[in-house]
């Protein structure tokens, strides 16, 4: 990497390494001092390395291996096959999205967090939404329907996140059965998901105030079959995993990590209730709604990989309670807020193009009302203002506590957005629960965290 400085500064030395090596090579041009700057975080590794004694190696796990879940890299020292030092490197999925967001309205903003943790778009978009909301002060007028459509959407999705995590997790483990069955299953939620918002993944759905557009026609009788299917599927799980001999003792006592080293790294989700605390947002801190729906928060005292297993199996069971509750409670009603200097169109039919180009929406705003016209125009190229200040939202994603801090300068763009990824926090439990262990075991401990390089790197 290389950086130009017109005017560099007098008496400027090159940087160097801990251990002296010199991380920057200065050379002039005509448009001034040029450094290029390297790493030498793997030289000092590989330095220290060679001059112990024993018989220690370095292998560099990633960016590019069939187990460690997307672009992560582990850095890691091996005595033997015991691991005696574990790091993540990461930073290789970098998209800049909390960047991004500070050049596009409010509105685009749900395009680009969306793509963030790609496998939980519904969560980004809703947190997102939330903190958006609530600097707008318009958290009390989002239409009812919408917010049951945003609770049913999330759980679905909690639902097929996890039976990725359940999938991939297996596969790792040679066990090539419970990948199948978990990607079966997935494809059901995808084709409801498509079916709803148009898309598999990265929807843009939930927008602030409420959603894109309803639910299309015939949508209830599909997801109540979904239930159905997936009450059937999931015991399948059971019998495949659940009691399976190779399969508990390949995770149990895999990946350790007790209470009081969740509450020091900050984990959360399963890795935190597989250490026996039942913390879930939404129950400790309520959100759409979530206070008047019943469901259980399942938590193991196992600490270790095996229990994040179950946690997750009883989880997707839970989700299909609050998914069956949710389309109990849809009532007739708008799904966006009534807040016309706010509401983004949202009574758009799906058109022929299946693009949602509404005729009679367009016929309407261009033949009846020139200030109607005016005011779409104005809402969709500039978007909406929102008052300055700061809020800050969390909710529970599939791996933990996904935050967004938002502030908002008084503009119709972000000032700055940034959010607290699960993915990003729980990778810090990697070295405490893989160090000690066997170099096999590294890949059940990192599987067990689930983390999506999407929603690290942003």
């Amino acid at each position: 990497m290389t950086t130009s400085h017109s005017h560099p500064s007098p008496g400027h030395q090159t940087s160097s390494g801990p251990s002296g090596t010199p991380l920057s090579d200065p050379r002039a041009t005509t448009e001034g001092t040029v450094y290029t700057v390297t790493g030498g975080d793997w030289d000092e590794v590989v330095e220290s390395a060679a001059k112990s004694d024993d018989e220690r190696i370095i292998v560099n796990m990633g960016p590019q291996h069939p187990s460690t879940h997307g672009v992560l890299r582990l850095i890691l020292e091996i005595d033997g096959e015991t691991v005696t030092e574990a790091r993540c490197g990461i930073g290789y999925l970098h998209t800049g999205i909390e960047k991004n967001l500070e050049f596009r309205n409010w509105t685009q903003g749900t395009t680009f967090v969306t793509r963030m943790d790609y496998l939980t778009p519904f969560f980004n978009e809703a947190a997102y939404c939330l903190g958006v909301e609530k600097l707008l002060g318009i958290e009390d007028q989002i239409p009812d329907r919408a917010t049951v459509l945003r609770v049913l959407l999330m759980e679905l999705n909690r639902i097929s996140s996890h039976l990725v995590c359940v999938a991939t997790g297996g596969m790792e483990l040679g066990a090539t059965t419970i990948m199948i069955y978990g990607f079966r299953d997935r494809e059901l939620v995808l084709d409801l998901f498509e079916l709803i918002t148009g898309l598999r993944m990265n929807h843009a759905f939930i927008r602030p105030g409420g959603l894109a557009q309803d639910l299309p026609m015939g949508a209830v009788d599909r997801l109540r079959d979904f239930v159905k299917t997936m009450k059937k599927n999931l015991p399948e799980y059971d019998k495949l995993a659940t009691g399976n001999p190779i399969f508990k003792a390949r995770m149990q006592d895999v990946g350790y990590l007790d209470l009081t080293g969740c509450m020091a790294l900050g984990a959360t989700g399963p890795i935190l209730r597989s250490a026996g605390l039942p913390h879930d947002l939404r129950k400790s801190d309520p959100y759409c709604g979530y206070e008047n729906y019943e469901f259980d928060v399942p938590t193991a005292d196992s600490c270790d990989a095996y229990g994040r297993f179950l946690i997750r199996l009883e989880e997707m069971r839970q989700s299909l309670r609050i998914v069956e509750q949710c389309l109990d409670r849809l009532e007739p009603g708008p799904v966006m807020v009534e807040d016309k200097k706010i509401a983004w169109p949202a009574q758009l039919a799906l058109g022929p193009d299946g693009l949602g180009n509404s005729l009679d929406h367009i016929k309407k705003i261009m033949g009846t009302s020139m200030e109607a016209l005016i005011h779409h125009f104005k809402l969709v190229t500039e978007g909406f203002r929102v008052p300055a200040g700061q809020a800050y939202t969390a909710l529970e994603s599939p791996k933990g506590e996904l935050g967004v801090h938002v502030v908002s300068d008084g503009g119709t763009r972000p000032f700055r957005v940034h959010f607290r990824d699960p993915s990003f926090t729980n990778l810090q439990a990697m070295a405490a629960m893989c160090e000690g262990g066997q170099v096999a075991d590294v890949i059940v401990a990192v599987a067990s965290i689930d983390p999506v390089m999407g929603g690290v790197d942003r």
